[in-house]
């Protein structure tokens, strides 16, 4: 795909967040709406999708694949633990607001923004890529997520790790490359239908979001230069670490699964720990608007980067 195909191909993905923010103005969704949605995607469209998405024949090539994912996964968390940690111990913030900064920098919004991309680049092959990238992805974020939060307590909810839909519907996807039998057609045909609905609700949740954001705290905290650093690192310095496994002739469609997806904007999921745990859920809340919104320049960016790079890969 081109540069100017790419962004042909956003065009749509950035029309339907207009209306989710639109729709959101004129009360058409309820206050309530994102909550719903979220939950919704979470429990049900974004389960579906996984299940449909490994539904593949198991090749070599794709045990090749796996490891190189999970390998590139490793890497640039560790990249990214390494770098929020450092930069939160540099920033002059209230103790509110650290770990906050620190889990914008680290944990994106993979699951959404990051399916919608995968899935316009390459398709179903995009998102079995990208939910193999994943796995290390979701783990971290329910563990030293929370920590995050909660460091002098012993408060990881490891049952919430174990049996979030995430991480179950990935562990069960993978569990069936490996069986002699596959899902029934009415039952895969049922995934494929709740799980393409994934897409249009994440960006109708990112307009949503959007529009829930007060004027008096836009002027307040754009004046923040630590979550535009936040958002540097996120969007742009860190994914760029990944360029790295060019020197070990990684094909192209797994390198680009990967940078562009460490480069989704900040997880809402920080939001809501900060909620939960006493961190500044305000902060957290405008650190993951502004990475949504700048991600509309800084996504386009990465993939022209990256076609640029393209010749090298071959």
């Amino acid at each position: 795909m081109s540069t100017n195909a790419f962004l042909q191909a956003m065009v749509p993905l950035y029309i339907i967040s207009l209306v989710g923010l639109v729709s959101r103005r004129m009360k058409i969704l309820p206050q309530h709406a994102n909550q719903v949605i979220t939950q919704l995607m979470l429990y049900i469209t974004l389960p579906a999708l996984i299940l449909f998405s490994l539904h593949a024949k198991l090749t070599v090539e794709l045990m090749a694949d796996f490891a190189w994912m999970v390998t590139m996964s490793i890497f640039i968390l560790s990249v990214s633990v390494f770098a929020g940690a450092w930069l939160r111990k540099k920033a002059a913030l209230p103790w509110k607001q650290k770990s906050v900064y620190e889990s914008l920098i680290i944990f994106g919004n993979q699951g959404f923004i990051g399916f919608a991309v995968s899935y316009m680049l390459i398709a179903e092959q995009g998102i079995i890529y990208l939910t193999l990238f994943n796995i290390c992805y979701l783990i971290l974020i329910w563990t030293y997520g929370i920590y995050l939060f909660t460091r002098n307590e012993q408060s990881v909810n490891w049952r919430g790790l174990f049996f979030n839909p995430g991480i179950l519907s990935t562990l069960i996807g993978l569990g069936m490359l490996f069986l002699p039998f596959s899902w029934p057609a009415p039952i895969l045909n049922t995934f494929e239908s709740l799980g393409k609905v994934t897409i249009p609700l994440s960006m109708i949740l990112i307009g949503s979001m959007l529009a829930d954001i007060q004027r008096e705290d836009l002027w307040k905290y754009s004046k923040n230069v630590y979550l535009w650093m936040a958002a540097g690192c996120k969007l742009l310095f860190l994914p760029l670490f990944l360029l790295i496994f060019l020197l070990f002739h990684v094909s192209y469609p797994l390198i680009i699964i990967a940078v562009m997806t460490s480069a989704m904007p900040s997880a809402s999921t920080t939001s809501v720990y900060a909620q939960k745990f006493g961190g500044d859920a305000v902060f957290a809340s405008f650190g993951v608007i502004l990475t949504t919104l700048l991600c509309t320049f800084t996504i386009p960016l990465l993939y022209s980067l990256l076609h640029w790079l393209r010749p090298f890969f071959l």
